[in-house]
């Protein structure tokens, strides 16, 4: 009774029914609303601020690299459960149901205008992309590979941090995949990383923070402890920019705040740049 009396009122003040409105969305960033349409049209990218929204990995590779070109890397590798948390089993299962990913990252190889680069990208879907021992694993082979073909890494971050639920073995990946990263260096491979909305915690700290070349998408969020957690320890308040990628950029984190529309063309011309896909693999 009561619901049918407020969507009645609700009809008469905005002057259309549930069925006729359209879909709305908010930014999290400037507040400013408009149409889902319009959002999702510009790839998640608000219209009025330039605030970057959360691609999945499989949007994320469609929309920068070749078309057909990308092939995974250990697409069936699963976690453990190496400190039996309650219920991590479980959680896992309903999440590989709900995304069709394995975890929280997918890896391989692709073309980005015909050069070949080996790729990975993060998703914020499957626990907040937080770095357990098949993310690790993932990215440690990924630079391996690389660094046996001679071929440049494009890492695309986005995290919430270690993974809780596998304790230490969690920790144990921020060693393991600088290691890679080191050894895809001394080698001579090109390293570029594009931090995408968030990149925070044992990511940061680790190979997130090691490119050669560290890009980020515009006013996303960058860092290791929150707000928070910092202030209470300075005991002072933090510039309302605190974190943000052009606050990064202004203090020498961030080399280059690329836009999504422009992501696929920079990183191509890095690639030629740096002689990328001029001998034979």
């Amino acid at each position: 009774m009561f619901n049918d009396f407020f969507n009645v009122v609700k009809t008469r003040f905005n002057g259309t029914s549930d069925e006729d409105s359209v879909p709305m969305f908010k930014c999290p960033r400037c507040q400013s609303t408009y149409a889902l349409s319009r959002y999702e049209e510009l790839h998640r990218v608000c219209p009025a601020c330039g605030y970057h929204g959360r691609l999945s990995a499989p949007e994320r590779i469609a929309l920068t690299f070749d078309k057909g070109s990308f092939e995974e890397f250990d697409g069936n590798m699963i976690s453990c459960d190496p400190i039996s948390f309650p219920d991590y089993p479980q959680k896992q299962e309903e999440l590989r149901r709900s995304t069709g990913l394995n975890d929280a990252i997918i890896t391989g190889t692709a073309l980005l205008k015909g050069i070949k680069t080996v790729v990975g990208v993060m998703d914020s879907r499957y626990m907040m992309a937080s770095m357990g021992s098949v993310v690790g694993e993932k990215i440690t082979r990924a630079f391996e590979y690389a660094t046996e073909n001679d071929l440049p890494v494009i890492m695309f971050t986005a995290s919430g941090g270690a993974r809780m639920q596998e304790g230490i073995v969690s920790l144990m990946q921020m060693a393991k995949t600088s290691g890679a990263v080191k050894l895809h260096s001394d080698k001579g491979g090109l390293y570029v990383t594009v931090l995408t909305d968030p990149t925070t915690g044992g990511v940061t700290a680790s190979f997130a923070s090691l490119g050669d070349i560290i890009i980020a998408e515009p006013k996303i969020l960058i860092g290791f402890a929150g707000r928070r957690v910092i202030e209470s320890t300075m005991k002072q308040r933090l510039p309302e920019d605190f974190q943000l990628a052009e606050f990064m950029q202004d203090k020498g984190f961030v080399d280059m705040i690329v836009e999504r529309k422009k992501m696929r063309s920079v990183l191509a011309n890095i690639l030629a740049l740096h002689g990328c896909g001029e001998k034979e693999v």
